[in-house]
């Protein structure tokens, strides 16, 4: 799949925290995908998130190709632990947000669990025994 996006002129920012396991589901999405993007179908909002290694962007069914909010400029080198939420901006393009903010990190994550349930992992995995176990 392939979709050229467009942005218009950056309206608002802030920072926020984005919950460990929303962060490292969609980069686990994104290194299985075959591309350097992974698309994820938000449905309960008729959005789609655009996930790449640097920029989770978010956009509307009814304007097609135009970014409504980026999610950027992760902060990963500040976490200690995977479990440790991650800093981030949020950066909106169109007024008036707040509210299909507040609906993306509720149903996002959602999304990616679906993604993930319906996601074969391609690799077959091996147990290397190591010498002197006892299994």
């Amino acid at each position: 799949m392939e979709i050229t996006c467009y942005r218009d002129n950056e309206k608002s920012r802030e920072s926020r925290e984005l919950l460990a396991d929303t962060y490292n589901l969609a980069i686990t999405l994104l290194a299985r995908s075959d591309g350097k993007h992974l698309f994820v179908p938000i449905r309960n909002m008729q959005y789609m998130a655009i996930v790449d290694a640097d920029e989770f962007v978010f956009i509307d069914g009814e304007r097609k190709c135009w970014i409504d909010i980026a999610w950027q400029n992760f902060q990963r080198k500040n976490r200690t632990a995977l479990d440790q939420p991650i800093t981030y901006d949020a950066v909106y393009y169109r007024e008036n947000l707040s509210e299909i903010m507040m609906r993306l990190q509720r149903e996002f994550p959602l999304a990616l669990r679906t993604m993930i349930n319906k996601t074969s992992l391609k690799d077959s995995a091996h147990v290397i025994q190591f010498p002197g176990s006892a299994h």
